[in-house]
């Protein structure tokens, strides 16, 4: 695969997938052998019986592009603003450089707007996890992370250091080890993430930093004017669709459709994170610190989690149930404050957890209380334009299943081709609803997937942090409970409410008899 001459790789979207990563097989001759003559033994019966069903094809990974939706390309490919709607993307974090990536790929006209002042700008950021997104990024043209890092192991502690469970590959035979096809989950740095998106947006008038969004006017033909602060005066800009990519607080949902509607829910929970490196760390010795392992330490109501951040960095998660009056004193405190208090509480746990938290610069730390909303309802934005929402503008939900950025980057991939597939049909896109045709489809595909991990993620909020997850046993934590509650995450019902209650209610001697 060659580069560019500025080392630059382009893509476009496969020809034969035209960019799902997908294809439709049509049926085996075998089987349309066997329903043809199904069907003449039905006709000749005069329709006695049962009618053949009709055979469909199925959908298989395209072998062409490897399921990534992308083929490699001489060039960029040119945006075409006659062909596809022109997007306004609000938010430079992880989902909207993604958006912008796939819009890309696909020449679909657009313009990423962030009011961080640059890429440096930003705060160093924290770590990821990729698990269903994984593939994702492959679809986005990241076809290596070097600095990503592997796990293969997974311990949990008590506070005396005692293994309660462990998992992972390094717990099985090396024959399953060397002949296991699972996807394994990336760890990498978000700030790593982003910049490696953003470097396939090689035109840098497509990134707009300084750009902080003010309001929102829509316009009669649908398209909307977006009026930003750049330095001290007012902007104006009109794009064909608007999407809101810019976080938990978002901007544009406010503009939009008002922080009355599905306001933020606090879930009882305080998070503190930190970063810090394995070089601080030298006079520390224990296997747990060998970039390769996460590792948990819990005492039924506080939790440290710690995974690797790179090959030369750790990060860790420190999180406790705290009042909301109480959550709001202390994230007002300074990060010295912070940082003391959760010494406080660890000072007796099991090396290296004290360690590791005293050696993290006060500058590397960061600590907030939690919050999710209710279920995105797409029908809240059918009566505002083309105006959509993505990533945690849309969906947030706690940290504790790792699932913020993955589903932000699922979103961005969806809607880039949805847009592409839309527009690709007869008649012109012009002609259609850019809503009904591209965005209320987008939006219910969102709302379907994204709900069960906003469900499971407020429930971990809790379950982490209750007696449930002192339970011994080499599994993730309250793996059977979440076995025994799958149907009640799996409801349209906007509450949790009969999981959250077994929780409460769970103490480690009751949950550990039904667990045998």
């Amino acid at each position: 695969m060659e580069n560019n001459s500025n080392n630059k790789q382009h893509w476009t979207v496969c020809a034969v997938c035209k960019g799902e990563g997908r294809v439709l097989k049509e049926p085996s001759l075998k089987r349309r052998k066997l329903f043809q003559f199904a069907l003449s033994e039905y006709e000749r019966g005069e329709g006695v019986g049962n009618a053949p069903v009709s055979l469909a094809g199925s959908m298989q990974l395209c072998a062409n592009c490897s399921a990534t939706g992308l083929q490699p390309a001489e060039n960029e490919v040119i945006a075409d603003g006659t062909k596809y709607p022109t997007l306004a993307i609000v938010g430079g974090g992880i989902g909207g450089v993604a958006l912008a990536v796939a819009c890309l790929h696909r020449g679909i006209p657009f313009t990423l707007y962030e009011r961080d002042q640059s890429f440096s700008a930003r705060s160093q950021g924290y770590g990821l996890t990729l698990q269903q997104a994984s593939k994702a990024i492959e679809g986005l043209g990241v076809i290596s992370l070097s600095n990503g890092v592997v796990s293969t192991r997974h311990v949990v502690h008590n506070p005396d250091g005692k293994v309660i469970g462990e998992w992972g590959l390094r717990r099985w035979k090396r024959e399953y080890i060397e002949h296991t096809s699972r996807r394994r989950n990336v760890h990498i740095s978000r700030q790593t993430l982003r910049q490696s998106l953003l470097e396939q947006l090689h035109d840098s008038q497509s990134v707009r930093w300084g750009h902080t969004l003010l309001n929102i006017h829509t316009n009669e033909d649908g398209t909307a004017n977006l009026i930003f602060k750049v330095g001290g005066k007012q902007e104006c800009v009109t794009a064909d669709v608007v999407v809101g990519a810019d976080g938990i607080r978002s901007r544009v949902r406010e503009v939009t459709i008002g922080e009355d509607v599905a306001p933020l829910k606090y879930l009882d929970c305080f998070v503190m994170l930190g970063i810090c490196p394995l070089a601080s760390l030298s006079d520390v010795a224990s296997p747990l610190l060998d970039s390769a392992t996460i590792f948990q330490t819990v005492n039924g109501h506080e939790r440290m989690y710690m995974m690797p951040y790179d090959k030369d960095t750790i990060m860790w998660q420190f999180s406790f149930p705290m009042s909301a009056t109480d959550a709001k004193e202390l994230s007002a405190l300074d990060v010295e404050a912070m940082k003391a208090e959760a010494l406080k509480r660890i000072a007796s746990w099991h090396s290296p957890v004290p360690q590791v938290v005293a050696a993290t610069l006060v500058a590397n730390i960061t600590g907030y209380p939690v919050y999710d909303r209710a279920l995105f309802d797409p029908t809240i934005l059918n009566e505002k334009g083309n105006v959509t929402l993505l990533g945690d503008a849309a969906h947030p939900m706690s940290p504790f299943k790792g699932q913020g950025a993955n589903q932000a980057l699922l979103d961005a991939l969806t809607l880039a081709r949805k847009i592409f597939a839309v527009c690709n049909e007869e008649p012109p896109w012009r002609e259609k609803s850019i809503r009904a045709s591209i965005l209320q489809e987008y939006e219910h595909e969102m709302a379907r997937r994204s709900a069960v991990k906003v469900k499971s993620s407020a429930v971990a909020a809790h379950l982490l942090h209750s007696p449930a997850v002192l339970h011994e046993g080499d599994e993730p934590r309250g793996q059977r409970l979440w076995k025994e509650n799958e149907q009640c995450l799996g409801e349209d019902s906007q509450t949790t409410s009969r999981t959250l209650n077994r929780i409460k209610k769970c103490d480690i001697e009751s949950y550990q008899k039904s667990a045998k």
